[in-house]
């Protein structure tokens, strides 16, 4: 059933002794996740498991198409009975709590736009999204602060603001299930969708400034079928848990959709705070068969005592989000015998550049080319470099013409959006280099080149190196001035337990990269520290350690 719905939206899938070597899509002019997929589903397969949700409190809960189907109905009929209706755009913020699924889908089904947000936002963060939005209505979870924080972003900006909370009862908020339970039964807007209609809206971190407003459409989904099958390899009757807070637009990648076209479903871990022993046991204890994470969270999962785990029924594991280093692909390997597949993307894309299944692995490199995306490297006059020659990743497409999963732009901001997509390429930002097999390997953001002593060195290649020694549990490099170089390597460590940061340490960690890579590339400064900022979504902020405001 899966595998027809998803070949409904296929133009042409072209395999080569097995392999995907070229794909495109039929986008319908209209089309809606919700009801051409969820409610197909809930039709022809109604008890079929869709959504397998667990706490960190033992709570569980097994939802099935029908039971999304019946509880999206209720939550759109209850948030049209509010006012929210096609084109309203709705803060979420629910964080891995089930309700976040009902209202999502419900949203689709209104027409309105989904503004994803993490739990872990201030006032002051949830005031510009308000504003800069347009922002009409917000759901959140009760067991936060985020209902206060919401109460005084409106009286900051003195507007008016449908409210709504997860569970419980606050003055000024209406209560959701209160509200699902009381709704009439739901009729389907006549007002119906087009498949180029906003969707959702994201906000993400740029190099500067405040979060971009990442736009897509209702082709979105369609964009992550083909991933979910080729990269993430879910499997008929299978469980994927992609760990990501509802926040991210990774959730979107591993959470949502691609899984639920190919006969698999989604395994939710509810959780307060991560903990590598908690995520590993549940990964056992749930028999989790695909799994998705971010390096980060791959670094601390290796500290564990992988051998007390059984992973007999976890078939494959992959990672994006941001580089991964080398040597945790390494240990992850020797310990349970899989290899992590790594990947790229960006908020404004679907997955670009992924080592696939059916493909030979090589460690380090984000991949090939994801087939059907034409990927190439310019130099800064926007010519193709040569193999070997880092330069910035594109995407050859006109945005008239943009595939499924690309953004349409960023929202109210015309003049950025042109400043990114111009003469028929999308620049990612990013820098890489190709070997002469197609594979691409990751170099930097452009802004975070360092240049010292007319040398030009990628953080990565240094973190890299650095991960590579057991005192080191993560770590960043940043470029720092220097009135003789211009600029020089700094790394800031995190230490693996049973070490402690002595200058004798730092003396062996830069002899350590001084003899492994070119001697230029070695961190003449060196800072331990307890924790590296993060964004929300666990990539390091190499801009805050840099000492860069509003980064």
């Amino acid at each position: 059933m899966g595998e027809l719905l998803y070949q409904k939206y296929i133009k042409e899938e072209r395999l080569e002794n097995g392999k995907l070597v070229d794909l495109s899509w039929e986008i319908p002019e209209t089309f809606n996740f919700a009801y051409d997929v969820i409610d197909l589903l809930a039709e022809r397969e109604p008890d079929r498991r869709a959504l397998l949700w667990v706490n960190d409190l033992g709570e569980v809960h097994d939802f099935t198409f029908r039971d999304l189907k019946e509880k999206s109905d209720q939550a759109a009929s209850f948030l049209q009975s509010l006012g929210i209706g096609k084109g309203d755009r709705v803060l979420l913020m629910l964080k891995r709590h089930y309700e976040y699924w009902y209202c999502y889908l419900a949203l689709h089904k209104l027409g309105a736009i989904c503004i994803p947000a993490t739990s872990q936002l201030v006032t002051h963060d949830i005031t510009y999204r308000i504003s800069a939005a347009g922002v009409k209505a917000v759901v959140c979870a009760s067991d936060t602060d985020l209902p206060r924080f919401c109460e005084e972003a409106q009286e900051i900006l003195q507007v008016p603001l449908i409210k709504v909370l997860h569970q419980g009862s606050r003055e000024g908020w209406y209560e959701l299930h209160a509200g699902m339970d009381s709704a009439p039964a739901f009729r389907r807007p006549e007002d119906r969708t087009k498949s180029s209609d906003p969707m959702i809206l994201y906000f993400t971190s740029g190099t500067s400034g405040m979060p971009k407003m990442v736009l897509h459409d209702f082709t979105y989904p369609i964009g992550l079928t083909a991933m979910a099958i080729y990269w993430h390899k879910v499997v008929p009757g299978g469980l994927h848990l992609s760990v990501a807070e509802t926040g991210w637009g990774k959730a979107a990648w591993g959470k949502m959709y691609g899984a639920w076209l190919a006969d698999c479903a989604f395994f939710i871990f509810d959780c307060e705070r991560f903990h590598a022993t908690e995520l590993l046991k549940v990964v056992q204890d749930y028999k989790v068969t695909t799994f998705c994470a971010p390096p980060t969270i791959y670094r601390f999962m290796i500290q564990e005592d992988l051998s007390q785990f059984d992973f007999s029924h976890l078939t494959h594991c992959v990672t994006a989000g941001e580089a991964l280093n080398p040597e945790v692909f390494s240990k992850f390997k020797q310990a349970t015998g899989m290899s992590l597949l790594e990947g790229y993307g960006q908020t404004e894309l679907t997955l670009t550049c992924a080592n696939l299944y059916q493909d030979e692995v090589r460690v380090g490199s984000m991949g090939k080319a994801f087939p059907g995306i034409p990927v190439d490297l310019v130099d800064d006059e926007g010519k193709t470099v040569p193999d070997g020659v880092t330069g910035e990743l594109v995407v050859r497409v006109p945005r008239e013409r943009k595939l499924p999963g690309m953004f349409c732009g960023y929202y109210k901001d015309d003049e950025m959006t042109d400043s990114v997509w111009h003469d028929g390429i999308y620049h990612t930002g990013d820098l890489a280099w190709r070997d002469e097999d197609g594979y691409y390997w990751y170099v930097s953001r452009k802004d975070d080149v360092i240049k010292s002593s007319g040398y030009r060195i990628g953080p990565f290649e240094v973190e890299s190196v650095l991960m590579e020694h057991p005192a080191v549990v993560e770590c960043a490099v940043t470029g720092v001035p220097d009135p003789l170089r211009g600029m020089v390597v700094k790394a800031t460590i995190l230490l693996a337990r049973g070490y402690e940061g002595t200058d004798e340490l730092k003396k062996e960690l830069q002899n350590f990269v001084k003899s492994r890579t070119a001697p230029y590339k070695y961190p003449r400064v060196i800072e331990f520290t307890d924790a590296l900022p993060k964004t929300v979504n666990g990539k390091i902020r190499r801009a805050a350690i840099r000492g860069e405001q509003g980064k």
